[in-house]
């Protein structure tokens, strides 16, 4: 066997496989924040519809749709990366940094909002409990 038809039979084989695995990580991405999406949508209206419409449950459905926003933008990256892998020209890997930095960006800021609506549901939720204290510059009064 020809060592030259071994390696174009293995380096054909590689794109394939980078082929699915950027397939699947972008279908995966669009499970995950449709996933999310739906989720969020039903805490919504369960909460709206069911509950006087609360400040927590907007907080909730937020939080659903963040997480999943988080996850699906890791599985982009990760489908960016495989793109550029068997590149070698450097537009290629350039424009891939530029994604990387975007979206990379964009997961710590919307994690950074997660956290914070994450404490402000809590803080929120505790001051609904009885003989718990309220929010700062909210009047609830404890039976």
């Amino acid at each position: 066997m020809d060592i030259e038809l071994l390696g174009t039979n293995l380096a054909g084989l590689v794109r394939a496989f980078s082929g699915i695995l950027i397939s699947t990580c972008q279908l995966l991405a669009i499970f995950v924040i449709s996933v999310g999406i739906v989720r969020a949508l039903v805490i919504f209206l369960r909460s709206s519809l069911f509950k006087p419409q609360t400040p927590v449950a907007f907080q909730r459905s937020r939080l659903a749709m963040g997480y999943s926003f988080s996850l699906g933008l890791s599985f982009l990256v990760g489908a960016s990366i495989l793109k550029t892998m068997l590149s070698s020209q450097w537009e290629d890997i350039a424009r891939l940094v530029i994604i990387i930095a975007v979206r990379t960006t964009l997961n710590l800021l919307l994690e950074r909002a997660i956290r914070n609506s994450q404490s402000i549901s809590d803080d929120m939720a505790d001051a609904d409990q009885p003989g718990q204290t309220a929010l700062p510059g909210t009047a609830i009064a404890n039976p």
